[in-house]
């Protein structure tokens, strides 16, 4: 059954204006649908946090090609490690932002898309796209099936993986502008519009660690002060951030004609701006590269993939080159991922195209979190290495809250309780279930529990698994045979009176 994005969604993150939840979503709606109401709306500074994904990747040690979490830059030996930045909105201004994306703005590009079938079936991402049974929408799963697919149907081709430099902090106002009214079909934007324009490029922010006034932890006693009057907020009021000795900053981020830049990443609609800002490269690879050359586009974000000829590569180097300075955007060619896929012993086989041309066997091609080897598909490595990372780091954590448990409370034996740590991490969390879970609100001073049941939609190897089916792909479900084994091998390393020795 296919599910409808709803607009309206009960956040729970505190900020700085309070929570809407369910019981006035029509106030909210009447808000948020009148145009002069959202002309007027002052928008709340943003949160800025980061997300730091470690990366376990080849890196070159002064001639010296070796995995590391390491990389060797300007001399000086840094971390791997990906940052990524995350801006989030105040309740309402989310509203807003959800509203405009999926009702008014989102109808207007897919009409424009459908106009042309070969340009919609080549940007993937942020879109409810129909299965061809109408029974669901994509994924990532069918996506790159959709590519994989095409590399089987041609055998001898190269597949070119190009990736934007710094997408949504990189993109040009003055284009986004007018893509933007363009979608709409109009000159300009109109002034509810040019207001939610204005929020989304001249935007101001406050770091989510600066709230940590409390050596490094947010102030729970102010908090709590807070959520007992009935606010689920940082500050009493807008007023009282303005006078705190927080800093509000503002983006800066400009391009070399000192104009400012880039959305953030995060809010509900700057998805669909990203896809709007990149409407005009689109329709130019289609017209001049899909039609004219017969190569085989596809734009996920910021990661775009082009099935080729091999003679075709620096026609293609030299075209996206020059249509992303026009639109104001870099593309490091130098780490252009190319795979090149030819017949070899009776099957499909990758190779990775090295710098100097040299061709090296059985290197895969990397999309959407997994790798194709031509006769094979697995799960990305690095995603299956983080699945168990995070599974013995929860039974790490959960040992720690044992040990202390038992100094607490002079106890020789303590058991670990099992049930969650097997339904996020092993076959028994395949299946999605409702959970019982509670939350505690209060109303005129005084603290009220309800009761309601959550729904569970299943763990990685639910993922993993429907991904072996959608892809065709036995291979994956083996590569997580022994999941089971190194769990309770986990669990045997810590000291817990339930577990077997």
């Amino acid at each position: 059954m296919k599910a409808q994005k709803d607009w309206f969604k009960d956040r729970g993150y505190p900020h700085f204006t309070n929570k809407t939840p369910v019981s006035i979503r029509k106030n909210v709606e009447r808000y948020v649908t009148n145009p002069k109401k959202v002309t007027k709306h002052s928008f709340s500074p943003l949160i800025f946090k980061e997300i730091k994904q470690r990366r376990y990747k080849l890196s070159d040690f002064n001639g010296v090609e070796r995995r590391s979490h390491k990389k060797l830059k300007k001399g000086k030996i840094i971390s791997n490690r990906k940052i990524r930045e995350i801006l989030y909105a105040t309740h309402i201004d989310a509203h807003i932002y959800s509203y405009y994306a999926q009702k008014i703005i989102t109808p207007k590009y897919e009409a424009y898309l459908n106009k042309n079938q070969q340009l919609s079936n080549s940007i993937t991402a942020y879109r409810q796209i129909e299965t061809e049974d109408k029974i669901k929408f994509k994924n990532n799963v069918h996506f790159a099936k959709d590519v994989f697919e095409e590399i089987k149907r041609r055998e001898n081709c190269v597949v070119l993986v190009l990736d934007i430099e710094n997408f949504f902090p990189s993109l040009n106002h003055k284009k986004l502008k007018l893509a933007w009214a363009k979608i709409l079909g109009n000159k300009t934007l109109p002034k509810d519009h040019f207001n939610l324009f204005k929020a989304t490029t001249r935007f101001s922010y406050v770091k989510l660690k600066d709230l940590k006034t409390k050596n490094s932890h947010f102030d729970e006693k102010e908090l709590s002060k807070l959520r007992k009057t009935g606010k689920h907020t940082f500050f009493e009021s807008i007023k009282d951030l303005i006078e705190s000795d927080i800093i509000i900053h503002k983006n800066q981020k400009k391009d070399d004609d000192n104009n400012l830049m880039g959305i953030p990443q995060g809010l509900p609609i700057s998805a669909l701006l990203a896809n709007i800002y990149m409407l005009d490269f689109d329709e130019t690879v289609v017209k001049e590269l899909t039609l004219k050359h017969n190569v085989f586009y596809r734009r996920y974000s910021d990661d775009i993939v082009m099935i080729c000829d091999e003679n075709q590569i620096g026609l293609i180097e030299d075209f996206v080159k020059s249509e992303m300075e026009i639109n104001k955007l870099t593309v490091s060619l130098e780490k252009t991922e190319k795979t090149l896929f030819k017949i070899n012993k009776g099957r499909l086989q990758s190779y990775k195209i090295e710098k100097d041309g040299s061709l090296k066997i059985n290197i895969p091609l990397n999309y959407l979190g997994f790798e194709f080897y031509g006769y094979q598909t697995l799960i990305k490595s690095k995603n299956l290495a983080k699945f168990y990372r995070e599974m013995k780091q929860t039974v790490k954590r959960k040992h720690k809250r044992v040990e202390t448990i038992k100094e607490k409370y002079l106890l020789d034996e303590a058991p670990i309780f099992k049930r969650k740590i097997y339904r996020l991490y092993s076959f028994k969390g395949e299946k999605t279930r409702l959970l019982p879970a509670k939350k505690t609100i209060y109303f005129n001073g005084k603290a009220k529990t309800e009761y309601f049941d959550r729904k569970f939609r299943g763990n990685y190897l639910r993922y993993a698994y429907r991904a072996a089916d959608d892809l065709e792909a036995p291979e994956i479900k083996r590569q997580l045979r022994n999941h089971w084994k190194i769990l309770q091998k986990t669990l045997k390393k810590y000291d817990f009176s339930n577990t077997k020795k």
